[in-house]
């Protein structure tokens, strides 16, 4: 492996812990409660359909990956 690579590794190791503390401190209370996530609650179920959230997580690991893979070339 070269020594780029590690340093690519690294950067999403510290993007990683930085979101893992955002989402700790409740940065993203608002996610899952986006306007398309579809919940239905009745007296004995609930069921809960997050369309837009994760569409909202599929852009956005595209345009990382799309990123990092031209990074890489």
């Amino acid at each position: 492996m070269s020594q780029s690579v590690g340093l690519i590794l690294i950067a999403v190791g510290l993007g990683l812990a930085v979101l893992g503390l955002i989402v700790y401190a409740g940065g993203f209370g608002w996610f899952g409660r986006l306007p398309g996530d579809i919940r239905i609650e009745t007296q004995h179920a609930r069921v809960y359909i997050p369309l837009v959230s994760m569409l909202l997580v599929s852009i956005v690991l595209s345009v990382a990956l799309s990123l990092l893979s031209r990074l890489l070339r």
